[in-house]
């Protein structure tokens, strides 16, 4: 089969790799049908987790068919279209007991695409199946419900529910990517008062409205004004950081009212000040996670009822073998205006037990 594969900083190619076997009674394989590119990709490009081994198959969003299941397995059977979570759950430790799945300590976690093989290929081997893949309702659409393997979840989980997003609050989401305008989606479910979003860029911005922002600033432009003005000086109830920058942490901190909640979701790969000595007396919470994912059923009813706008989000259709022309388009997303982009192909024959095509 074909996969994307990391060799080393600034450097990836589709290639030839071998196809994936069952290595455990609770693994399944699956037929990629559509799969993204996250952010997270474009960090570990960079060199920026170093953890990630050269040789590795990156990815860890994607739709796809089952085409052979372990022993074990009880979830689904071949021919069942899946979502695979991006977090994979043993079920037994004391974190997936709690469903903090994304702390797993039997071998799960964010391993797809990060210690193991991941998504972008043309089949996946996918660990403790029962917890980590969640059979697709026949009306959702792949590329909808590829949205939900992460960016949902995420922005959900780690932005809206850690924020303790309630009736009447003034929420602002600094950073309008794809987690940030997910986040903005599901804020919706609670009914805040008013949504702010920020960001550099135009589109993005337009994106935010789109999707249910009732303000937008731009970054470059004070937007701790902005929030001042709507707030009478108060600052926003909720703060979402949605970028994973020192500026942009440092920016939310401001952002905030007293008594009010700082959800930080962006990945962070410098330091980032913590001004204590501005907010030891504001009564602010500061929060931070890795998604645990425990939320896609959730997610999945609201799609299925036409409550999440998912796949307004994708700006860009690629077939699965021009992977390598999506990650320059995604990688210069201020020039092309690219916020997620949908990879899929059709045709392709099913995998038969022992690998043979």
């Amino acid at each position: 089969m074909k996969a994307l594969v990391f060799h080393g900083p600034e450097s990836a190619s589709w290639q030839e790799v071998p196809d994936p076997d069952l290595e455990n009674p609770t693994d399944a394989i699956v037929r990629i049908e559509t799969v993204t590119i996250c952010g997270t990709d474009l960090h570990i490009l960079r060199g920026e987790v170093p953890d990630v081994r050269p040789g590795t198959v990156l990815g860890h969003e994607a739709v796809g068919e089952v085409v052979e299941t372990g022993a074990e397995v009880r979830s689904v059977r071949p021919g069942d279209r899946v979502l695979i979570s991006c977090i994979s759950a043993c079920g037994h430790c004391r974190f997936c007991r709690e469903r903090a799945y994304g702390q797993c300590r039997g071998g799960g976690g964010w391993i797809l695409g990060r210690s193991i093989n991941g998504t972008q290929a043309e089949y996946v081997r996918v660990p403790f199946t029962d917890l980590s893949v969640h059979p697709l309702p026949g009306s959702a659409e792949d590329r909808d419900a590829m949205l939900l393997a992460d960016i949902f979840p995420t922005a959900y989980e780690v932005g809206v529910l850690n924020g303790r997003v309630g009736p009447g609050d003034t929420v602002a989401v600094v950073g309008a990517g794809p987690v940030g305008l997910a986040a903005i989606a599901t804020a919706e479910f609670f009914s805040p008062g008013r949504i702010i979003a920020v960001d550099l860029a135009p589109a993005r911005l337009d994106a935010a409205k789109r999707v249910g922002a009732d303000a937008v600033a731009d970054a470059t432009e004070d937007p701790e004004r902005l929030v001042d003005d709507l707030t009478d000086g108060l600052g926003a109830d909720v703060v979402i950081e949605a970028v994973g920058t020192p500026r942009s942490f440092e920016t939310c901190t401001r952002m905030v009212r007293p008594g009010g909640r700082l959800a930080n979701v962006g990945v962070h790969t410098r330091p980032a000040t913590l001004h204590l000595e501005k907010l030891w007396n504001k009564n602010v919470t500061i929060t931070t996670g890795l998604v645990d994912t425990y939320s896609i059923p959730t997610l999945l009813s609201m799609l299925a009822a036409g409550r999440l706008p998912a796949s307004t989000l994708i700006t860009h259709l690629f077939e699965l073998d021009r992977m390598e022309e999506a990650y320059d388009v995604f990688s210069r997303a201020a020039d092309t205006g690219a916020i997620k982009i949908a990879l899929g192909g059709t045709n392709r024959p099913l995998m038969t037990r022992g690998g043979e095509r």
